[in-house]
């Protein structure tokens, strides 16, 4: 049983945000942390809150929780094993549950000015937030950065790929390479605020799971759930900023206009199509918008909208199980190119590409694509990250390759914000 709980607002700046993730990570092994950044976002994004606590479950017994309280999780990609005969047996950079969801004890609503805990003692939880102390800067450290594919290795393998699209293995396929390396120290909190501070999105989470920590700077919803409504948003084509206000509406015109990249979205849209159907009421999926061009700090994406209507007691877990992973981390076919993926790819995706959810009491939920996001083990300062783009029939081998170094820079930027590489340039294999 759980004692009452009662609310108090409090006036906050924005130093407060640190000192809350700073109290959290003394007393709590896990918490979630989520800011929209203030950006509009189709059907909204997540809210700013934060959640703190200690009762766990894995998603097959996410009725162990309170049926009063939401819960906060992750899934991990190779939780498609469960639903597909599929496997995960690619070396694993760091280790990751397949499941984790908490109920929080605390919580914590955010505006501009002002903070609203919710807690058994919020009183007692204020005073604590205000005199924790944040860490003081520390000295510039070091850090080993090694990626799974060079130019030619990445060159090779997309050949190969394509070849499956020529032969009509499958249509498009999301290849993706991945980083890993080892800190000197590791400070998720202070590395989670200078990752959103210089690439804000919507989607922007802090999670720790005992030593574990996800920092997520995504754009890109997965699934969204409101009364009966089911709504998926995947992000097919990318293109940089523009330096110059001219130049940006030049390449977000491009993006538009560019048949590639209007096709990639397209396949994804028909993929998406096809996974709400198998849980939609006859005749209720649709898409509300079809290649929106929506701009973040860093990158210009192409995102389209795919909704249906849900028969009444459709539950998160059977909702999951029809849709997950979420195709643009895949391609399509969905199937074979998971199979595929597995070939490729050198290492074991986890919590990469999965997702981050939200889900209230009632039923409803919103979640996330985990991508453009580290996730760091702090008891062994290792970590980890992806990114992928999608290949294509008529895909270019250097493009898709710097647009994987495009999505890779923000979070190798943020590490040189924090350390020195000890091997300079990236260890890149043959």
């Amino acid at each position: 049983m759980f004692r009452t709980e009662s609310s108090i607002s409090i006036p906050v700046s924005p130093e407060w945000v640190h000192q809350l993730l700073d109290w959290a990570d003394q007393h709590f092994s896990y918490f979630s942390y989520l800011n929209p950044n203030d950006i509009a976002y189709p059907m909204g994004a997540f809210p700013h809150v934060f959640y703190a606590g200690n009762l766990t479950a894995d998603l097959d017994h996410l009725d162990d929780l309170p049926k009063e309280r939401p819960k906060i999780g992750i899934v991990s990609y190779d939780r498609k094993n469960r639903y597909e005969n599929l496997h995960s047996q690619n070396p694993t950079w760091l280790e990751c549950p397949e499941t984790v969801f908490f109920s929080p004890e605390i919580t914590i609503h955010l505006s501009a000015n002002e903070a609203t805990i919710t807690a058994a003692d919020p009183e007692t939880c204020a005073r604590a937030i205000a005199a924790t102390g944040t860490k003081s800067q520390n000295p510039l450290g070091t850090y080993t950065l090694t990626a799974s594919h060079g130019p030619r290795a990445y060159q090779n393998t997309f050949e190969e790929i394509q070849q499956h699209i020529l032969d009509g293995d499958i249509y498009e396929m999301n290849f993706c390479m991945g980083f890993h390396g080892k800190l000197s120290y590791c400070d998720p909190v202070r590395f989670y605020l200078q990752l959103s501070s210089h690439s804000p999105m919507p989607f922007s989470a802090l999670v720790k799971a005992k030593d574990l920590f996800l920092c997520c700077a995504s754009p890109e919803r997965f699934l969204k759930k409101q009364g009966l409504k089911l709504v998926s948003q995947p992000i097919k084509g990318s293109t940089r900023r523009g330096k110059s206000p001219e130049e940006d509406a030049m390449l977000r015109q491009s993006l538009l206009d560019s048949e590639k990249e209007r096709a990639e979205n397209l396949m994804i849209v028909d993929l998406m199509r096809n996974d709400l159907s198998r849980l939609a009421k006859t005749g209720t999926v649709s898409v509300p918008e079809l290649f929106g061009i929506y701009s973040f700090r860093q990158i210009t994406q192409m995102i389209s909208t795919v909704a249906c209507q849900l028969p009444k007691d459709t539950g998160f877990q059977e909702i999951i199980s029809k849709t997950f992973p979420m195709g643009s981390m895949t391609g399509a076919p969905k199937i074979r190119c998971m199979e595929l993926i597995e070939k490729y790819e050198t290492f074991k995706r986890g919590w990469f590409s999965g997702c981050l959810v939200r889900l209230e009491a009632s039923g409803d939920f919103d979640s996330c694509v985990i991508i453009r996001s580290m996730i760091l083990n702090r008891a062994r300062n290792i970590f980890y990250f992806g990114v992928g783009s999608a290949i294509t029939a008529d895909a270019n081998a250097i493009d898709e390759y710097q647009e994987c170094q495009l999505k890779a820079s923000t979070i190798i930027q943020t590490l040189n914000h924090f350390y020195q590489q000890k091997t300079d340039p990236v260890k890149w294999p043959n």
